[in-house]
């Protein structure tokens, strides 16, 4: 997922897990060998730091 795109869902992501904005931590990898490909979010990360927070509460 781009990291334009994961901002545009932030506030819901947020609400859903019933978290503040801020609290939806970045997951942002950047390009491969610092020239190739583009960034990107690592969402199987983001889904388990999610998942952690949500349980901590």
């Amino acid at each position: 997922m781009s990291p334009a795109y994961a901002e545009l869902q932030v506030h819901r992501v947020a609400q859903r897990n019933h978290l503040g904005a801020e609290r939806v931590a970045d997951h942002t990898e950047g390009r491969t060998l610092g020239f190739a490909g583009e960034p990107r979010v690592n969402v199987l990360k983001l889904n388990i730091a999610l998942k952690e927070l949500v349980d901590a509460g």
